[in-house]
């Protein structure tokens, strides 16, 4: 089986150490610096996370534009698409804790894609990502799939300078930080070029403040290598 035929088969891709090594305390630095408040956010964030607005740094939209995470999304994605959103994200100690769920695609299965792109080293003490492999697309034969049944989840873990990529019809959720160790992370959304105008529509209100004209090409990136 290729690589293409299991990130299709699977809905994710664990980018490990995509992000140099040398970005990342000015990264850590970035993240620390556009902490905000829930209630200085155009809508309410989850009190028990910590927000960054940090999308217009340079070394942020570098990151964003890393020739392998644009090769995982635009295989995912599958025709023209934008950088849509990112943002910073943390969960504090004690909190983090979600149930699985799908961000779901818009208009057709696989129109949208986030990645996760780890600032610090994760796992299962500090709140790492689960996700099911492969419940993005389940087969017309397969019995419905409960957010609440946590029998296919993995737990992921890793080091600082991962980025996760899935398919936002996946399953997947955050864990409790249960020991408080640092997690940040960017959350980084990435769209088919048709869902542009929705976007623009929502933009002010999730704090987009970055420049989302710039289209990628599939084709541009050479995926899986």
């Amino acid at each position: 089986m290729t690589d293409r035929e299991q990130l299709h088969r699977e809905g994710y891709a664990l980018l490990r150490r995509a992000i140099p090594a040398e970005w990342l305390d000015d990264l850590r630095a970035v993240f620390d610096a556009g902490v905000k408040p829930s209630a200085e956010w155009p809508v309410p964030r989850g009190r028990d996370w910590r927000h960054s607005l940090l999308d217009v740094d340079p070394t942020v939209q570098a990151v964003c534009r890393l020739p392998a995470l644009l090769a995982v999304a635009g295989e995912l994605i599958g025709e023209r698409f934008f950088l849509s959103q990112v943002e910073g994200r943390e969960p504090l100690a004690g909190g983090g804790h979600q149930q699985l769920h799908r961000d779901l695609s818009a208009q057709r299965p696989g129109d949208s894609v986030i990645a996760l792109a780890y600032f610090d080293d994760y796992g299962p003490g500090n709140g790492a990502t689960r996700i099911v492999p492969g419940s993005h697309r389940p087969g017309q034969a397969e019995p419905p799939f409960y957010c609440n049944d946590e029998s296919r989840s993995v737990q992921l873990s890793g080091s600082a300078g991962d980025i996760l990529v899935l398919d936002v019809d996946l399953l997947h959720a955050g864990s409790l930080n249960a020991d408080g160790a640092r997690r940040r992370s960017l959350l980084i959304s990435y769209f088919s070029e048709p869902l542009y105008a929705s976007h623009l529509a929502t933009a002010s209100l999730r704090s987009v403040r970055l420049d989302t004209s710039e289209r990628f090409d599939p084709a541009d990136f050479a995926f899986g290598q």
